[in-house]
């Protein structure tokens, strides 16, 4: 019993008729009525009574059809659903957001993707940018939007943005100023997200001084925290701080303060959906 005899015997049940069936179904006759034998001779039951006036089921005709009618159903939703993954119209998409990737997720481009595409479902996963990494190393996140610098051995990627860091204070006399210098920040209390570190140590270092950190942390989000507190100029990258900061951050004056945003995957061979959002970038 294979698919084809299912869908046979269904057109001829439900035209009533071999020969209406057989031009429903682009076949001639003598096929289809061999296909309808072989599939009586295999259940080693009779399946229609045949009159002058056409066919008609018999019980185990009837009992037959409704198995069909399933069977070439899920066939049918099975093609489309194979189809429609290969296409990249469905399937999960896991992707991994660090806490600053702010603006990206949700965005204007996957409200498009699931509007064509209603059968995509999203999967995120919230860590800072290194958990999002080992998660896209060991496969269990698909796609990462995380935030430079970071080891990309293995890894593809594609910028989002690029974004200067700030300065974000409490103190109301710093705030009058239009920008800050490396020399206005050689005396102050820093506060700084850890990654960051060598980057800053490397610019005081050229130089020729050395910063005071007075809180280092894991998240740009906590130095705000303590910024707000008057611990210390927190240094953050440009939208965390129009997000959190309430506008009381400056400009720094140094070009080679800089961090972006970039969307990153495995280097391997991608699916057609993995690839299709990766396009919409």
């Amino acid at each position: 019993m294979d698919l084809k005899q299912l869908e046979y015997f269904l057109a001829v049940a439900e035209e009533k008729q071999v020969t209406a069936a057989a031009k429903r179904l682009f076949v001639a006759q003598p096929p289809l009525s061999y296909q309808l034998k072989q599939l009586e001779k295999e259940l080693d039951t009779k399946l229609f009574i045949r009159g002058s006036h056409g066919v008609e089921l018999t019980d185990a005709g009837k009992e037959l059809q409704g198995y069909a009618e399933e069977i070439v159903s899920l066939a049918q939703k099975a093609k489309n659903q194979v189809s429609k993954t290969e296409k990249g119209e469905l399937g999960s998409i896991r992707i991994g957001s660090a806490s600053s990737s702010v603006g990206e997720l949700p965005s204007a481009r996957f409200q498009e993707l699931k509007q064509f595409y209603p059968d995509i479902a999203f999967d995120i996963f919230e860590d800072n940018t290194y958990g999002i990494i080992d998660g896209i190393r060991s496969g269990k996140i698909d796609l990462g939007i995380v935030r430079t610098p970071f080891d990309h051995t293995g890894l593809d990627y594609k910028e989002l943005t690029t974004e200067q860091m700030v300065a974000v204070t409490s103190d109301q006399s710093i705030l009058k100023k239009e920008r800050l210098t490396l020399n206005d920040l050689t005396n102050e209390p820093l506060i700084i997200y850890r990654r960051f570190e060598s980057i800053f140590n490397a610019s005081f270092a050229h130089m020729g001084s050395r910063p005071f950190y007075a809180v280092k942390c894991d998240d740009s989000r906590t130095a705000i925290l303590w910024a707000k507190q008057g611990m210390g100029l927190a240094l953050v990258p440009e939208a965390i701080a129009s997000l959190y900061a309430n506008e009381e951050y400056l400009p720094i004056t140094h070009s080679s303060w800089q961090t972006h945003l970039q969307l990153i995957w495995r280097k391997e061979k991608l699916s057609p959906l993995i690839a299709r959002v990766i396009d919409l970038f």
